[in-house]
């Protein structure tokens, strides 16, 4: 009997440590950095414009055609610039999600909150790979970033300045302000490009961002505001809304967009191509 407890003893000991065993080797893999991941070169923030194709066609995927160089898109349908939730009771769950709090997740070294949140939307189930992937990317060897916010900003009625608090994160302006003073204090080299939002159209009120005001104002006031930061700044913007996507008549909203507002596979190739033009441009 003694000797039946003493072996069903080593038994539950060797299957403890196997378990041990298993659980410091899938932590180990979670914490290594994806070799392909460090060869980043280019990195896209934004917002479904940039964020919600994700196939060859996607503007991430044909940027990096162009350019040559590894392209990572971390571009999340839905985030905004800034914080919206504005009695901070996270009723907003995409508020970790937005451009101020991804910045500090990058200068920080944890995305903890980031990997945590779940969110149940549709058309979000690539967020917890694309937080993951971004987590694991060596930002020494980033050259350049890519910022396209705005578009949610704009229909949350976001504040666009605050007087007393010139980077109150819970403005437009502020987030700008906020976010690139926290990548250019912890990566200095990096080359940080503004994207503003495209011109979009409300085909379900017949609305163009021309008329419709969600409560902050017409999204001219956002892409203005955006051009005067990143003036102020010294940071690099390119300019997608003015002159950009042609808007004479109403019937135009399908020349480079699916439903007015996300772009259509031509939609997402002039973007790419624009970006890329930039960048050769301007090296």
């Amino acid at each position: 009997m003694n000797e039946r407890k003493r072996l069903e003893r080593i038994a539950y000991g060797a299957v403890a440590l196997v378990c041990f065993g298993l659980l410091v080797w899938s932590t180990w893999l979670k914490q290594a950095p994806a070799p392909w991941r460090q060869d980043v070169r280019v990195v896209i923030f934004g917002d479904s414009i940039m964020g919600e194709c994700r196939d060859e066609t996607s503007v991430a995927v044909r940027l990096q055609e162009l350019l040559g160089v590894p392209v990572y898109n971390s571009a999340l349908g839905g985030t905004c610039f800034g914080r919206i939730d504005n009695e901070m009771r996270l009723g907003y769950t995409k508020d970790c999600l937005n451009m101020v709090a991804l910045a500090t997740a990058i200068q920080t070294g944890d995305f903890g909150v980031q990997t945590s949140t779940r969110i149940r939307e549709n058309a979000t189930e690539y967020f917890p790979d694309t937080i993951e992937g971004l987590a694991e990317i060596d930002f020494d060897a980033v050259e350049v970033v890519f910022v396209g916010f705005g578009l949610n900003d704009y229909h949350a009625g976001a504040r666009l300045f605050n007087e007393e608090d010139p980077y109150d994160e819970y403005t437009f302006a502020g987030a700008i302000r906020s976010s690139v003073r926290t990548l250019r204090e912890t990566y200095p080299h990096l080359r940080i490009i503004l994207v503003t939002p495209t011109y979009t159209w409300y085909t379900y009120q017949e609305l163009t961002c021309e008329e419709y005001n969600p409560g902050g104002g017409t999204m001219d006031l956002y892409v203005d505001t955006e051009l005067q930061v990143a003036e102020e700044l010294g940071v690099e913007i390119i300019d997608v809304y003015h002159d950009f996507y042609p808007h004479e008549t109403w019937e135009d909203w399908n020349l480079y967009s699916r439903d007015g507002l996300h772009p259509n596979e031509a939609g997402r190739a002039l973007l790419a191509q624009t970006l890329a033009d930039y960048l050769r441009e301007k090296p």
